[in-house]
């Protein structure tokens, strides 16, 4: 029964959780590393081939973008999540994949062109589509027998469409512990989505710390300020671009500017436009409309049930083609334009950058959180030029953000949620934090709630049944690596997985002729002897 920490620790992006427990090896998702990341990832634990089970909290690519890369690598088990999770991995998946390959042939051309090896992309599309074979949707509340010794529960959390805290039973030799995953915990009176729901018990608690160190201005409307710093800029005759996760914080600015529009809080701009600008967002606002029934909030309910949706209105505009995006930049019309990344650091919304960072009369608006490395957080910090396409932009725009309206609870959010545990948990592991949240937060928990609060580096590994420590790292600052190192760690990884797969197959053959088992060792060792005396 050992929980061994891989990703997102002391750091924000890459979530990964490794779980030894009930004689079956488990994850607890398998996250996409985003902006520049602070500290090494220990190496995976085990072959990918051994992993039985893949439990996603919620599906942003920070939890579920490496799931297409282990199953290239040989992972055939099963991945359970909620039915909404497993609706927008279907998209998220897939757009992720496109964006891999694009990328890689990017890079191959200019490889091409300097006489350079080309790289495979990190997994294709195939590989999306495979991975994607392996979801097991779940519903909210169900306590699902998994195998022998282990028990499951998805828990609303409020973060996402279909994001949940997943609560583990364990049985093992004997001993009997439960520990629950928070997953990433919502943030109170979010549009559309309902509040987080709490956990009654657990013996341990692996929990995100996202914004441990600060509160959430909650001193005003997010509705009102929009709605001014909108106003303003159509005032001025410029665009009003807002950098927004396609999935999740897309649909929010949707449901602002329909009661914007519905309450008449804009003059003198009737019938300004509302751009979309990417089909993710597109295919996720329509994930929205089919979990209505689950996921949606008593407020968003109502206006369902009065036949009026949510997320459209009179002037919104969806933008699918790249013809449509282009043509968005042509039109001189002062408008709203809501494109993806959120953190600007890929897709379309690089080019409505482009276009109108250097205006002075535009604004570019900041409605979540933005990693370091970054080019959202690099104009958030107040650069005065960025480079996009290879080109210098000066930064003439105005730069704003929505305090508050993150998908993230706060200090205090954190809190509530912890000590709605009516039970002290033996520890709690703080996870998905930059490295000095981390530390400020759970010196917090222990000083003044008298938790027993760690913060451990990647590489960590606790015994749950006996409670101990087996180790504790420390953190290992991330070496630049040059393009060639990149290349040649890459490819050695293809190799890594091949030999995975090797090992998958031997397994397979346990039970053949004994003749075909000798051709088949014959083989391997012809190979194995080749690359030894180096005849490559």
């Amino acid at each position: 029964m050992r929980l061994t920490f891989i990703g997102a620790d002391h750091e924000v992006t890459g979530s990964c959780h490794y779980l030894n427990a009930a004689g079956k090896h488990i994850l607890v998702d398998y996250g996409m590393e985003q902006g520049k990341n602070v500290y090494e990832s220990a190496e995976f634990p085990i072959p990918y081939t051994d992993v039985d089970y893949i439990f996603i909290t919620h599906a942003h690519i920070d939890h579920t973008g490496l799931l297409p890369l282990i199953y290239s690598r040989g992972f055939k088990g099963q991945i359970f999540a909620t039915q909404a999770t497993c609706d927008l991995c279907k998209i998220m998946l897939l757009d992720s994949a496109h964006i891999q390959e694009m990328e890689a042939e990017w890079k191959n051309r200019k490889a091409r062109r300097a006489g350079r090896p080309e790289v495979p992309p990190l997994y294709t599309i195939d590989d999306a589509n495979g991975v994607l074979n392996h979801l097991v949707p779940c519903h909210y509340g169900d306590i699902l027998t998994i195998t022998k010794g282990l028990k499951v529960r998805f828990t609303d959390v409020g973060h996402l469409l279909g994001s949940a805290s997943i609560e583990m039973w364990i049985d093992e030799e004997g001993v009997s512990k439960k520990i629950v995953f928070s997953g990433d915990i919502g943030n109170k009176n979010k549009p559309l989505i309902k509040d987080p729901a709490y956990i009654e018990d657990a013996d341990y608690v692996v929990m995100e710390c996202t914004y441990g160190d600060r509160s959430h201005d909650r001193t005003h409307e997010h509705i009102e300020e929009l709605a001014s710093i909108l106003q303003k800029t159509l005032d001025q005759g410029g665009n009003l671009v807002i950098p927004a996760f396609a999935v999740g914080r897309t649909q929010e600015i949707l449901y602002f500017m329909r009661k914007i529009k519905e309450e008449n809080l804009i003059t003198g701009h009737d019938g300004f436009e509302v751009y979309v600008d990417s089909p993710l967002a597109v295919e996720a606002t329509h994930v929205f409309n089919k979990n209505i029934s689950e996921c949606f909030d008593e407020e968003a309910m109502d206006l369902v049930n009065r036949g009026i949706n949510p997320i459209t209105f009179p002037g919104l505009k969806l933008s699918v083609t790249s013809e449509d995006s282009r043509a968005i930049n042509f039109d001189m019309r002062p408008k709203v334009i809501i494109s993806a990344s959120g953190m600007c650091d890929a897709g379309r919304i690089r080019h409505h950058l482009k276009h109108n960072l250097w205006r002075p009369e535009c604004t570019v608006l900041f409605a979540g959180y933005q990693a370091v490395g970054t080019l959202g957080r690099v104009l958030v910090d107040g650069a005065d030029t960025v480079k996009l396409f290879g080109e210098t932009i000066d930064v003439e725009a105005h730069i704003e953000q929505l305090d508050g309206i993150s998908g993230h609870a706060d200090r205090e959010g954190l809190i509530e949620w912890l000590r709605a545990i009516k039970t002290k948990p033996e520890r709690v592991f703080l996870v998905h934090g930059d490295d000095l949240v981390c530390t400020k937060f759970s010196e917090q928990l222990r000083t003044e709630f008298g938790y027993q609060a760690d913060a451990p580096f990647s590489g960590s590994e606790f015994d749950l049944a006996a409670g101990t420590w087996i180790r504790q790292t420390v953190g290992v600052p991330v070496r630049e690596e040059t393009e060639k190192q990149k290349r040649n760690r890459t490819i050695f990884e293809l190799l890594v997985a091949a030999g995975e797969r090797l090992m998958r197959v031997i397994r397979k053959n346990k039970e053949s002729a004994n003749k075909d088992i000798k051709k088949f060792t014959e083989e391997i060792n012809a190979l194995c002897e080749k690359w030894d005396r180096g005849e490559n």
